[in-house]
């Protein structure tokens, strides 16, 4: 089993940064690929970003190429999101969650774990 804690959100202007953490427990965290999303109220959850288990590969939905990125340090067991240039369209609940197959995935049921969330609001 393994847990995932986000944390990081919060209320920022538009064009402000915010750096989301996912601190996850368990021994396999370096074999998992890790993703995260969103899910704005009356929306679905959509991808935002994955990594692969090695780190080399990553993944980004259209909508936040060049302003977020990802990266995980396997040795603290810790995703994080980078989020620069936000856009009230960014506000959203942020969930990080964990695959087991080590290959990045776009869908939400492809994922095995999933964290609570954490809000990120962007005031215009």
């Amino acid at each position: 089993q393994v847990q995932l804690v986000e944390s990081g959100g919060g209320l920022v202007q538009t064009g402000g940064s915010l750096r989301l953490s996912c601190a996850a427990s368990g021994r396999t965290f370096s074999s998992y690929a890790m993703g995260w999303f969103r899910q704005a109220p009356g929306k679905e959850r959509e991808f935002v970003a994955g990594i692969g288990w090695s780190a080399f590969s990553t993944n980004y939905a259209d909508s936040v190429k060049d302003r977020f990125t990802i990266s995980r340090d396997n040795a603290k067991n810790t995703v994080y999101l980078q989020m620069n240039s936000l856009k009230p369209e960014d506000t959203a609940v942020y969930h990080c969650a964990a695959r087991r197959s080590g290959i990045i995935a776009t869908m939400p049921h492809e994922y095995d774990y999933w964290g609570q969330g954490t809000q990120v609001t962007v005031s215009s």
